[in-house]
């Protein structure tokens, strides 16, 4: 009995021993890793901020409307200047706890793997969602930004902060993003296919949109003709940083999503975009009004303006105003992050007021290449005679050509057509009819939720902006 008892004792033994060798090994969950490769996140990162940008409720509603390329006939509270709150925090989330944050944690995986290049990328990410956050509602979280469990109630930094942090991120971005510190995943990479040297230009190029929005109050010319004479600036279109989309829903286009796909037809084209096309303003006849709009059912062009509480539907309906063009309809239209033809129009301004060398002359050939680059982003529409009479550069009026040609050249880039036309208050534009407040929003308010999760600091940066207002001014803003 006691031999039997011994046999079943060294059995029993064996089996634990046997169950606790390579214990971890066996109860390791292959498809639910605990960390991921790097790359992997880079695709979120970038259909986050293009689904941003480009949905109708926020860069159609509080963009394209605020900045008058688009109107509504229909659900026009946002075109009147009250935005949804569940937009506005939509906004913020995408663009911080997820585009930001993933860009954060896409560094720190490429830093543990040594990928050089993933971490450039994810800097020119980080960089571009800061910027974006902060042109949209102006001070943010930076410094303590990211900190998860460690700090869930960061400060709001100035905005100025923000801005210099992001330049930073970009000069190092820049130095990461060089060929020979090796390949970036082609699959992932749903904006250049895995090309490193055009993530490097898109640093670069951005870097001189942050210069130049920072202009009024901090202005670098020494950096910007750096930049310039760096080479790295985009050398065509060929260059732009822009976001593919497919054909088919739910990886097409926003805009595609809800005016066709979802068969929501109330955005239209802005009585300010049409009458600066058809020659009502003076300016030439414009070969693009046909690709941004559709005739309606009178067949011609015809805009409504912004705003209006209660649209008579005998004045302004479905039926009377302009659809969205064709071309900016499709499926496939790309989400834009920045422009070779943006880009031009940067560089006129920046050689007109000497940040950069050249004045005059190389103003006008920086404006013309702009106005050149837009007609050929239109579907490639034909400029005939269009660079004429008031289109011509004119040194005294050349600011506000050049930024009147850039507001028509943003057309549908929502968020950034307003960001600029706020900026440089051209073109001149009057506030919506019926608006609940009596001029064009300066900024978005923050999230209702910041003001119960991180109310002192929130209350610190309400304060000092002058007030969580959509007039109160943003840093930039002259």
């Amino acid at each position: 009995m006691k031999k039997i008892n011994l046999i079943v004792l060294l059995f029993i033994g064996l089996v634990f021993v046997s169950c606790d060798k390579d214990f971890e090994e066996l109860n390791t969950n292959p498809n639910n890793p605990t960390s991921v490769p790097s790359e992997l996140l880079l695709g979120n990162i970038l259909r986050n901020t293009g689904n941003t940008m480009y949905s109708t409720f926020n860069g159609g509603d509080m963009g394209a409307c605020w900045a008058q390329h688009w109107s509504k006939v229909q659900y026009n509270d946002e075109a009147r200047y009250i935005p949804r709150e569940s937009s506005i925090t939509a906004v913020w989330r995408n663009l911080y706890e997820t585009v930001a944050s993933d860009a954060n944690q896409m560094y720190i995986l490429a830093g543990e793997e040594g990928n050089l290049v993933n971490q450039g990328v994810a800097q020119t990410m980080k960089a571009y969602s800061f910027l974006l956050l902060t042109d949209l509602y102006g001070n943010v979280p930076f410094t303590e930004a990211l900190q998860g469990a460690v700090n869930i109630a960061p400060v709001y930094d100035a905005q100025s902060t923000v801005y210099n942090g992001c330049l930073a991120l970009l000069d190092d971005a820049m130095a990461l993003l060089n060929p020979a510190n090796g390949d970036l995943d082609s699959s992932q990479d749903i904006v250049y296919g895995g090309d490193v040297a055009k993530w490097r230009k898109f640093a670069a190029s951005l870097k001189f949109r942050a210069l130049m929005r920072m202009s009024a109050k901090d202005a670098r010319g020494s950096e910007m003709q750096a930049l310039v004479n760096s080479g790295l600036l985009f050398n065509s279109s060929a260059d732009e940083a822009k976001m593919v989309y497919l054909s088919a829903s739910p990886n097409a286009n926003p805009i595609f999503e809800s005016v066709v796909f979802g068969t929501r037809g109330e955005w239209k084209i802005n009585s300010q975009v049409v009458d600066r096309m058809d020659g009502s303003m003076g300016l030439p006849v414009d070969n693009r009004l046909p690709v941004v709009a559709q005739k309606n059912a009178d067949g011609i062009y015809r805009g409504k303006p912004s705003g209006i509480a209660d649209v008579p539907s005998n004045t302004y309906s479905y039926a009377n105003v302009s659809p969205l063009g064709e071309f900016y309809l499709a499926p496939e239209l790309p989400a834009v992050f920045l422009s070779y033809t943006e880009l031009q129009f940067l560089l006129a301004e920046a050689a007109k007021k000497g940040y950069i060398s050249g004045g005059d002359s190389a103003a006008s050939a920086y404006y013309q290449a702009g106005i050149a680059s837009s007609f050929a982003d239109n579907d490639g529409a034909s400029m005939g005679g269009y660079y004429s009479g008031s289109v011509i550069y004119t040194s005294g009026n050349a600011l506000e050509q050049i930024a009147t040609q850039k507001w028509l050249a943003l057309y549908s880039q929502g968020m950034e057509a307003w960001t600029e036309w706020r900026r440089t208050g051209y073109p001149m534009l009057s506030p919506a009819q019926d608006g609940a407040i009596n001029e064009i929003p300066s900024r978005y308010t923050y999230p209702v939720i910041e003001q119960s999760l991180n109310a002192a600091n929130y209350s610190d940066a309400a304060s000092a902006m002058g007030g969580d207002n959509l007039t109160s001014p943003v840093w930039w803003m002259n």
